[in-house]
């Protein structure tokens, strides 16, 4: 046996292949749950402020319209035509999303400030902590 056999090397630790499976798992529930109670509270939202009279654009309220060349088309019809019989689409869309907008951004804060909290270290064993010095402010 030589000196740099394999028998005297320590085993290596394994890499992890990405995230644990938990969190891949709830990152497949956010994208499938944020979503649906985004489109829920849009839908609730516009419903309410119709009926106590708030100022909703009249452009939102209209019912969706094909394009012509899609009528020629018996199969875009059959797929686009239960849109056009949803009233208020294009309210229930744009409230929607702004609604997916604000929830991920709360998601996400929470997110920052628990990852901060009980996240690692900012430096690792063999990182130097940036340089404390007073630099004076240059002025001409």
């Amino acid at each position: 046996m030589g000196k740099y056999s394999s028998s005297f090397q320590k085993p290596m630790a394994q890499k992890s292949d990405g995230p644990h499976v938990i969190w891949r798992g709830i990152g497949c529930l956010m994208m499938l749950i944020v979503p649906a109670i985004s489109i829920a509270a849009g839908i609730t939202t516009i419903n309410y402020g119709l009926a106590h009279n708030w100022p909703i654009p009249y452009q939102l309220l209209v019912s969706l319209r094909l394009p012509d060349f899609f009528y020629k088309s018996s199969g875009l019809v059959i797929i686009f035509y239960p849109l056009t019989q949803i009233p208020n689409l294009f309210a229930y869309v744009i409230v929607s999303l702004l609604y997916i907008v604000l929830i991920g951004g709360v998601i996400s804060v929470i997110y920052a400030f628990i990852y901060r909290a009980v996240g690692p270290s900012r430096y690792g064993p063999l990182d130097e902590p940036p340089p404390k010095i007073k630099t004076k402010r240059y002025t001409r």
